[in-house]
């Protein structure tokens, strides 16, 4: 099983998100963590309705610091802000497989409840698009070199 460690910077929408469609879909292959370099405290309640809409499990999710996974075997880390990845990751994370999958945070969106539940819809399909492509790779057979250019591959397409 690899683990997987889904960043942002403040670890309440976009990588719960993840996080939670990663463990969910991945059958026991991978196991996905969430983290953030300046977190929130709270996971965002539109991200947990987005997943209860889905029929995705929303508890024990939490908003925590990435110096949490310090002592954690992580395999792949994958950024999915912008600020997250412009970031100097923490020295337990230099040698494992990275990749940047950036996206809008939907928690910046203002409107009404139709228009914030639409961001947090398309934040939630672009990442569950994203995790299937990443399902469909043989990662465990690929070079370290060959895993990050597929999974930066798959965060730079639109």
């Amino acid at each position: 099983m690899l683990n997987v460690l889904i960043l942002c910077t403040g670890n309440s929408c976009r990588s719960v998100l993840g996080e939670a469609l990663i463990n969910h879909l991945s059958g026991g292959r991978f196991r996905a963590f969430s983290a953030g370099s300046h977190p929130t405290g709270k996971v965002n309640p539109n991200a947990l309705a987005t997943l209860a809409r889905h029929g995705i499990p929303t508890e024990g999710f939490t908003s925590q610091s990435w110096d949490e996974f310090d002592d954690k075997d992580i395999d792949i880390a994958i950024t999915v802000c912008d600020s997250a990845a412009g970031e100097v990751c923490p020295v337990y994370l230099k040698h494992v497989i990275r990749a940047h999958w950036g996206l809008p945070d939907p928690a910046h969106v203002t409107g009404s409840t139709e228009q914030v539940e639409a961001a947090f819809e398309a934040t939630y399909d672009a990442l569950l698009a994203r995790i299937n492509k990443m399902l469909a790779l043989p990662l465990e057979d690929m070079t370290k070199a060959e895993a990050e250019k597929a999974l930066n591959d798959i965060g730079a397409q639109k």
